[in-house]
């Protein structure tokens, strides 16, 4: 992997973490493109570029996260399935899983299918829930079980939660920030414990490759949180629905 290579994939998944688009399937799907293989390091590398993302949304949201204890206790009831889940599944999703380009291709086209459906019978409620502390546990979980779902490369964080929230009866501009909220403790955990199976064996120029991956895609990421928070304002995520399966189907193609 040299330099070109890793601001690719910088900007790649700063433009994807938090898109209903998944950045990990992008990911993947890039690396084939370059004809990059996919080492333990390159998928130790997919997951860990993320964190840079994530630091984002620390830096936009800071007071949020700094001042009330209330929102911190609802994102930690949601982190608990995709903890649980994930430590569970994590031997099997990186070995079978991340580098697969059907699963991530059937993940995109599902995924954008459902996305699509979901939008066309959806209608937000006038009692919908507008502030992130009025969230309950309940609903906090039930977007936690939808998050988990994610561990499936393709499949999209950002879009589960998204759906998830929305069928539990928060306002669109409040599932989103939910979802960028619930990125920080997720992320971070799924980091933390990949770099601690893996980090022993990675070289030197590996971590410089990381931290450079790291500060593109936190910089790229925070324009794609600006984007999305004005976007959904206006718009419905249908659009990221049709994006999903043109991806999907243009992959499908390529790679065959």
């Amino acid at each position: 992997m040299n330099f070109l290579d890793v601001v690719i994939f910088g900007i790649v998944e700063g433009i994807s973490e938090f898109l209903p688009i998944s950045s990990t399937g992008h990911l993947i799907l890039t690396a084939s493109l370059l004809k990059i293989s996919q080492s333990e390091f390159i998928k130790s590398f997919e997951i860990a570029i993320q964190l840079g993302a994530i630091l984002s949304v620390v830096v936009l949201y800071r007071e949020k996260l700094i001042k009330s204890l209330d929102i911190w206790k609802r994102l930690l009831v949601a982190f608990i399935p995709s903890a649980l889940i994930g430590g569970l599944f994590y031997k099997i999703i990186k070995k079978y899983f991340l580098g697969d380009n059907n699963v991530v291709i059937w993940s995109l086209f599902i995924g954008g299918l459902f996305l699509i459906i979901f939008e066309l019978f959806h209608r937000e409620r006038k009692e919908a829930i507008e502030e992130l502390k009025e969230v309950s546990y309940p609903q906090a979980l039930i977007i936690g079980l939808f998050q988990s779902i994610a561990i499936i490369p393709g499949v999209s964080r950002a879009a589960a939660t998204v759906i998830g929230g929305l069928a539990v009866g928060l306002k669109r501009k409040t599932v989103v920030e939910f979802s960028f909220l619930l990125a920080v403790p997720t992320m971070l955990a799924a980091t933390v414990f990949d770099l601690y199976k893996s980090a022993q064996v990675f070289k030197t120029e590996e971590f410089i490759s990381l931290g450079l991956g790291f500060v593109v895609s936190f910089l790229v990421a925070i324009a794609a949180i600006k984007f999305l928070i004005a976007f959904i304002k206006k718009h419905s995520f249908i659009v990221f629905g049709v994006y999903r399966i043109i991806i999907a189907l243009v992959f499908w193609f390529i790679l065959k």
